[in-house]
C-alpha cells in the first residue's frame, strides 16, 4: 500500500510538472472579439508563427466570446497576452494594477471612428435625430465609448436622441446592419471600415461615411503584469523588429492593418479612462 501511495504521488508530481512546463513553454494569446472569430484567427496566424520563431516557444491563440472574457482571462492569468482596445486595457489595468501595454500600431496613437449611413439624406448627426443607430460592443473603445463621449460633448445623449439604439457586437456587424437597412446609422473604427471597403465587403455606392471623430489612443498588445520580464522584453522586441521593408514582415503588418508597431505606455490611455468615467462606464 505504501509503495502504491508513493507511486501515485510520484505520478501526480510528474503530471503537475509536465503541465506547468507545458504552460511555461506556451504563450497563451487572445484578442477582443471586435471582428468574427474566423477573421481574428486568419489575421493572427502569420503573426503567431513569427512570434514562435522569435521567442522559441509555442504561441497559442484562443478566440473568446466577448470583451469581458478577455479582461477576466488576463486578470486571472489564464492568458499571457491579448490584443485590447483602449477601454478594455483600462479595465484590465484597473482590475490588476500591473497589466503592461507593450506596443501599439503607429496609427493607434491617432485613431478615429467613422459614422456611417445608407440614407442619402443623412449628412450629419443632426439628420439622424429620432432615427435608429448602432454601436459595436458596449465595451468597444472605437465602436462605442469614444463616439459616445464625443456625442455627449456635443450635447447628444444617444438614448434620448435616437429612436432606438442597438449594439451589433462587432465593427463588421455594424457595417452590415447599416448596409442592410437594419439601422439608419452606426459607428465603427476607421481601420475596420477601410478594410471592409478595400475587400469589397461594404458597398460604398450604398453606404457612406458622413462624420469622423476627433483622434484618440486606441488598440495595444498587453501582457499580464506577472509574466516573466525577460519574456516580456523579447515579445516587445519581436513586435518592434517587424519591418515593412521586409516582404514577409509586411505581410504580417498588412494583416494587422499596421504600418509598424511602436512602444506604448499606460499614461496614453488616461484620456480613455476619463471618457469612460464621464460616460458612467467605470465605477
Amino acid at each position: 500500500m505504501f509503495k502504491r501511495t508513493l507511486a501515485f504521488a510520484a505520478c501526480a508530481a510528474l503530471c503537475l510538472s509536465t503541465s506547468l512546463t507545458h504552460a511555461a513553454e506556451t504563450l497563451r494569446v487572445s484578442a477582443i472579439p471586435d471582428e468574427a472569430p474566423t477573421e481574428l484567427l486568419r489575421k493572427f496566424k502569420p503573426l503567431g508563427a513569427y512570434l514562435e520563431q522569435q521567442l522559441g516557444m509555442k504561441v497559442e491563440f484562443t478566440p473568446v466570446a466577448d470583451y469581458p472574457a478577455v479582461v477576466e482571462a488576463l486578470a486571472t492569468d489564464r492568458l499571457d497576452m491579448a490584443w485590447l482596445g483602449g477601454f478594455t486595457f483600462v479595465q484590465v489595468h484597473l482590475k490588476t494594477g500591473n497589466a503592461i501595454p507593450l506596443v501599439q500600431r503607429e496609427q493607434d496613437a491617432q485613431f478615429t471612428s467613422k459614422f456611417i449611413t445608407a440614407d442619402a439624406n443623412v449628412n450629419s448627426l443632426a439628420d439622424l435625430k429620432g432615427k435608429t443607430f448602432a454601436f459595436g460592443s458596449v465595451s468597444s473603445t472605437s465602436g462605442s465609448l469614444m463616439p459616445r463621449y464625443f456625442m455627449l460633448q456635443d450635447g447628444i445623449k444617444p438614448e434620448s436622441y435616437f429612436s432606438r439604439i442597438g449594439y451589433s457586437g462587432a465593427h463588421d456587424a455594424t457595417a452590415a446592419w447599416v448596409q442592410a437597412g437594419k439601422v439608419d446609422g452606426g459607428v465603427l473604427n476607421a481601420s475596420v471600415w477601410e478594410k471592409l471597403v478595400a475587400s469589397g465587403k461594404v458597398d460604398t455606392s450604398k453606404v457612406k461615411v458622413f462624420a469622423t471623430t476627433p483622434s484618440y489612443f486606441d488598440y495595444n498588445w498587453t501582457v499580464r503584469g506577472n509574466l516573466d520580464p525577460v519574456l516580456v522584453e523579447k515579445i516587445k522586441a519581436a513586435f518592434l523588429a517587424l519591418n515593412p521593408a521586409n516582404p514577409a514582415h509586411k505581410a504580417i503588418l498588412d494583416l494587422q492593418a499596421a504600418s509598424r508597431f511602436i512602444e506604448t505606455k499606460p499614461e496614453n490611455y488616461q484620456g480613455i479612462e476619463d471618457a469612460a468615467r464621464a460616460a458612467d462606464l467605470l465605477k
